[in-house]
């Protein structure tokens, strides 16, 4: 039974005799009589695994193997055990051709039993051979459990699988008798009745994935994903049903936790290496007139701090964008701009959606259109928030007044494209990369950007003859080298990939050595990693991004991947937990933490299942890997 609709396999189905099992006046029903006759006796039952304790409603109840001991005559003794243990013998075989399957099996329907099951009795007394026959008696009760499930008599089930455990403590009574609190919505007594058949079977996956069940409707998310992960490793995750239900429950885990993280986070700039990225993807301009090194200008005014934010910005390191970010909200304290207050808007709403700032940084743009309608870069930065806060409408509506107010700017079919890209839609990004490059081919992420989108379109040849076209035009642009690169490494061609992502690194270090795009040093790790498997020496790559951009996400999480793929778990977690520190947003912050999770519930699994350790190692990083 591996959930509350589906019913009862059939248990062996030995004909069960309903005259002791009836409550008639004559006689105590047998149950009671079974409990009466234990408890004068005080005694203990014995099974494989040690002493088995039976909790009921009057307490605990013990029972003993050789309970009957009398003075009878040894030789006697000696006959009567030996025919017993023929009568005992023939009976065992009678059973075993009646029993057809066994409750574990997946296929089988309730329908199946015999319909007198639920109303038979035992032929005998059981007290006479309690200890002997206890086990026959049990299976007799299951099957009568089993009539009753399938009749949705639940109660009376739980009652008959609970008789069952107490002559016989198995896992499928209890995962049984878990189905009928399942079918009743008491996922308290779920919990416990298939926590007591995990403990008597560790593998027993559907008990594993009643309880997680049970659990995620506790809202007891991380238990519920951990038993839903053992369960997939112990069937080598060919359960369809159970992966989509780790997908599932990560994605609820990390989305709680990343709440969390996302209304505690300090508001602070990203790593140098994002927030250059994003700075140029606008084309570089001129700065503001009278805003140049040559002016003279108080350092302490509000033009003065917005000249410093400029100079600052162009160092391209951690500390200089922090400067930036600090002038610019100094500037627009000042006062005193003139035509440039909506620059200096358009400048502090740009680090305040860095910040993750959202709300104050739209209110800025929106105040920088008010001021100057023509400054078509304020609408392109706002539709880029409006896209990731999921506002597509509005973003395509800043596109549209951008272009009323400049539709020469080759920056808004830049960054329009962008958009078209991220949703998918390859033909009309690609057209609008080509307007770009038409008002404009001197900016190379236009031609980049382009190549991209044809090999995203299947388009290999085409998007080949960009970047060779790329490389002959902007030979000394670092970033064509590290994005051919990239697609060499997509198609396998990893020699090559490597040598454009060596030059990239080498310009990087010539021309900007304070301020250097760790993103070549990133690809290159993943290409050696891919093609020799060297992780002593791709961890050294990712070490040394890190030094140079300590808070670069990007390379925290590939650290994370290639330490997993080790099976270094622990040290993984670490880092991936450190990349959701690093994020940005609540998506970026539940991706991060989505990988988080799957490595911990493999730590989780790894020390609540050690016999699990060795196959889960055997599938490498499979389970992360799906996050992918």
């Amino acid at each position: 039974m591996s959930s509350p609709s589906t019913p009862l396999s059939p248990a062996r189905n030995a004909p069960i005799d309903t005259s002791s099992l009836s409550s008639q006046p004559s006689s105590l029903p047998i149950w009671d009589r079974l409990s009466k006759w234990a408890s004068e006796n005080k005694a203990i039952v014995y099974t494989l695994a040690g002493v088995a304790v039976a909790v009921t409603g009057a307490g605990v109840i013990y029972y003993r193997t050789d309970s009957r001991k009398g003075d009878q005559d040894p030789a006697s003794d000696e006959k009567r055990k030996a025919s017993k243990k023929e009568r005992r013998k023939a009976k065992k075989e009678k059973e075993r051709e009646q029993i057809q399957s066994d409750v574990r099996s997946p296929s089988s329907q309730p329908g199946d039993l015999d319909i007198k099951a639920r109303s038979s009795t035992v032929e005998s007394d059981p007290l006479e051979n309690l200890p002997l026959e206890r086990k026959e008696f049990s299976t007799k009760l299951k099957v009568a459990g089993n009539k009753a499930y399938g009749d949705k008599s639940y109660n009376e089930a739980i009652e008959l699988y609970g008789k069952a455990i107490l002559c016989k403590p198995d896992p499928i009574f209890y995962s049984n008798r878990a189905a009928c609190y399942n079918a009743l919505g008491n996922w308290d007594k779920v919990v416990e009745d298939t926590t007591a058949a995990i403990s008597l079977d560790n593998e027993y996956v559907k008990a594993l994935n009643r309880r997680a069940n049970a659990y995620e409707h506790l809202e007891m998310f991380s238990e519920a994903l951990l038993d839903y992960t053992a369960s997939c490793i112990i069937d080598a995750f060919r359960n369809e049903q159970s992966a989509q239900s780790v997908e599932r429950l990560l994605k609820k885990v990390a989305e709680a936790k990343g709440k969390v993280i996302l209304e505690a986070k300090e508001k602070k700039l990203p790593s140098p290496t994002f927030v250059t990225n994003y700075l140029q993807s606008f084309r570089p301009r001129p700065r503001p007139e009278g805003l140049e090194e040559t002016a003279d200008l108080d350092d302490e005014s509000g033009m003065g701090q917005l000249r410093a934010g400029l100079a600052a910005m162009e160092k391209k390191t951690g500390e200089g964008y922090d400067t930036a970010a600090t002038a610019f909200d100094r500037a627009l304290e000042l006062q005193g701009l003139g035509d440039l207050e909506a620059f200096a808007y358009n400048m502090r709403g740009t680090f305040r959606y860095l910040k993750g700032e959202n709300a104050d940084a739209l209110q800025d743009l929106t105040t920088s259109v008010e001021f100057q309608p023509t400054l078509t870069q304020s609408f392109i930065k706002r539709a880029s928030m409006h896209l990731e806060l999921g506002n597509r409408d509005a973003a395509a509506k800043d596109f549209e007044q951008a272009m009323e107010q400049k539709k020469d700017d080759p920056d808004i079919y830049y960054h329009r494209a962008q958009l078209h890209f991220i949703l998918s839609e390859f033909t009309e990004a690609a057209k609008d990369y080509q307007k770009s490059i038409d008002l404009d081919r001197d900016f190379i992420f236009s031609h980049i950007q382009l190549g991209v989108t044809q090999y995203k379109m299947g388009s290999i040849a085409s998007s080949m003859a960009t970047f060779r076209r790329c490389i002959k035009n902007f030979d000394k642009v670092p970033d064509v080298y590290n994005y051919y690169g990239e697609l060499l490494l997509d198609q396998q061609k990893y020699q090559e990939a490597i040598e454009k992502f060596d030059r990239a690194i080498e310009m990087e270090k010539q021309t900007k050595p304070w301020g250097m795009n760790v993103l070549p040093l990133i690809n290159k790790a993943l290409a050696l990693f891919q093609w020799k498997q060297d992780f002593q020496e791709a961890e050294k790559l990712c070490q040394k991004a890190l030094i140079i951009d300590p808070e670069c996400d990007i390379a925290v999480a590939t650290m994370a991947q290639l330490l997993l793929q080790q099976g270094k778990v622990t040290d993984a977690l670490k880092y991936f937990e450190r990349a959701a520190e690093l994020s940005r947003t609540e998506g970026e912050i539940v991706n991060a933490l989505s990988y988080a999770e799957a490595t911990r519930t493999q730590l989780e699994v790894q020390q609540k299942y050690p016999q699990l350790a060795s196959r889960l190692q055997g599938m490498g990083s499979q389970f992360a890997a799906g996050m992918r």
